[in-house]
């Protein structure tokens, strides 16, 4: 199907959703999502992620601030009149409906186009989401992954500025998502419109996305693409929720060129301690390393001495649960290397791979630019 509408900017000045309760779920947000970009916003339960989805649809009212598409503010303008199509995580089809009228009676509700044409528009768009031959079915009568295209499709016909997209894949065998998340990005780059899709899946977030918004507590973490977001963290927040497993942390003291943990020490080569010179920070400080960054069964100097706790098998990978003085370290290693519960084994890392916080954990002291960003595989997605 041929695009009509252009894709449209969609920026956020201040915003602010508080509910009557004085819950604040949206604080001070932030933020400019360019023309044509897929954007995918990240956060716990309760972080605001869907709200900030709801008010950009017109379902939420904005307290405060505002929201422009184009140059346009939406503030009390009518949803069927702000050029967004929304895919919501149930789908939200009419049962008693086929697929067909399913996808065309938003359009003949709000446009006034022949009917020659909405049934053109529909066509295609079956054809695109390659459910033509289920357009006189109804949703009963389709598989999880047909009931998504045909959300996805009737979204597509409106021929909208944004998508706005609301887990929509959350409710697939994990299969199904893997293919679905292949599609929705092809379709995207070949329609080029503007996407704000809304996962708790940061494996989606990290492989689908231009940028990544990252929300704690309605507040904006950190915007930017995967690799900054994965591999420089703006704080200690966003370094434990991005990753799987998660980061490594270890408490620690700055002497010197030498950081000081319960049971070890590490030594920093000082062109690294010289990028936190500045600051006041030597102690309260954390140590942030990611699995995957870890040699195991390490030799030479700067190593550090653990015991084997766990060892997960996970196909490809294994994860193996150590033990440092009490502290727990994950290290990611080759399905091939399954060591002995209770084995010792000295460890190391690339002093270019270490994550030093500060004691606030608000700020990212010094960080690892170079690692790639990991293809891990969801816990959903171990299990297949």
């Amino acid at each position: 199907m041929s695009k009509t509408n252009d894709a449209a900017s969609v920026t956020f000045e201040n915003v602010r959703k508080v509910y009557s309760d004085d819950f604040v779920a949206v604080d001070s947000f932030d933020a400019t999502i360019d023309d044509g970009e897929f954007i995918t916003v990240v956060g716990p339960s309760g972080s605001g992620k869907s709200t900030l989805l709801r008010m950009v649809a017109g379902l939420e009212e904005i307290t405060g601030g505002d929201v422009r598409i184009g140059s346009e503010s939406i503030k009390g303008v009518e949803p069927q009149d702000r050029g967004i199509a929304m895919v919501f995580q149930n789908y939200a089809l009419y049962p008693h409906m086929t697929v067909r009228k399913n996808m065309s009676y938003g359009l003949k509700l709000t446009t006034e186009l022949p009917d020659e044409e909405i049934k053109q528009r529909v066509r295609e768009t079956a054809e695109m989401m390659g459910i033509e031959d289920q357009l006189d079915d109804k949703p009963a009568n389709l598989s999880g992954g047909q009931q998504q295209r045909v959300a996805t499709g009737r979204a597509i016909v409106r021929d909208p500025k944004i998508f706005l997209m609301d887990e929509p894949l959350s409710n697939l065998d994990a299969k199904l998502k893997v293919h679905m998340r292949t599609e929705l990005q092809r379709l995207q780059e070949e329609l080029g419109t503007t996407t704000i899709y809304v996962t708790h899946d940061q494996h989606e977030a990290l492989t689908m996305s231009d940028r990544i918004i990252v929300l704690n507590e309605g507040e904006l973490q950190q915007f930017a693409p995967p690799e900054e977001v994965y591999n420089e963290p703006a704080n200690r927040f966003v370094a434990d929720f991005i990753g799987s497993p998660a980061m490594n942390f270890f408490d620690v003291e700055l002497h010197g060129t030498t950081l000081l943990g319960n049971g070890f020490e590490y030594e920093l080569p000082s062109a690294i301690v010289d990028t936190i010179s500045d600051t006041d920070a030597t102690t309260g400080l954390e140590l942030g390393i990611r699995p995957e960054d870890i040699t195991y069964d390490a030799s030479g100097d700067n190593t550090i001495t653990a015991v084997v706790d766990v060892v997960e098998v996970a196909g490809s990978d294994n994860f193996i649960y150590l033990d440092i003085e009490g502290s727990e370290c994950r290290v990611r290693v080759s399905g091939g290397l399954k060591p002995t519960v209770g084995d010792r084994v000295d460890i190391a890392f690339n002093p270019d791979d270490v994550h030093l916080f500060d004691a606030s954990g608000e700020n990212l002291l010094t960080g690892s630019s170079d690692t790639a960003v990991p293809q891990a595989q969801t816990e959903s997605e171990k299990t297949t």
